[in-house]
């Protein structure tokens, strides 16, 4: 089974055999509005957790994407570079931006689950 997490800077990870893949929340979306452009990171990119590793940019701001957790980038997903809309439309399913070889499982256990998560959005808005 998958197991999922949220990290402070909006963005979630769904861990599956080790593999995780990390897209921007729902909430994220919603507050930059309409996506103009998207950049993934290049296979084979290697991260730390925290580092800014792509980039989402709207009409209101752009912003950058940061590794939940360490790793090795194995897989970005193409299909956003021409369609930047699919953020808006489905950010927490098939517009992920990149899936990560997680080097230190532990790192997941810093992050949010879905409850947490939804309660750190309360408190900041």
């Amino acid at each position: 089974m998958a197991i999922e997490r949220f990290s402070k800077d909006h963005e979630w990870i769904r861990v599956d055999g080790g593999i995780g893949t990390v897209g921007i929340t729902d909430h994220a979306q919603g507050q930059l509005g309409d996506v103009v452009f998207v950049e993934v990171p290049e296979v084979g990119r290697k991260a730390k957790a925290g580092e800014a590793v792509a980039v989402v940019e709207s009409v209101k701001a752009a912003s950058d994407v940061f590794a939940p957790v360490s790793g090795e980038v194995v897989e970005a997903n193409g299909e956003l570079a021409s369609n930047f809309a699919l953020v808006n439309e489905d950010a927490e399913g098939k517009a992920w931006f990149f899936k990560i070889k997680i080097a230190d499982p532990g790192e997941l256990d810093k992050l949010m689950d879905r409850a947490a998560y939804e309660a750190f959005v309360k408190e900041d808005s």
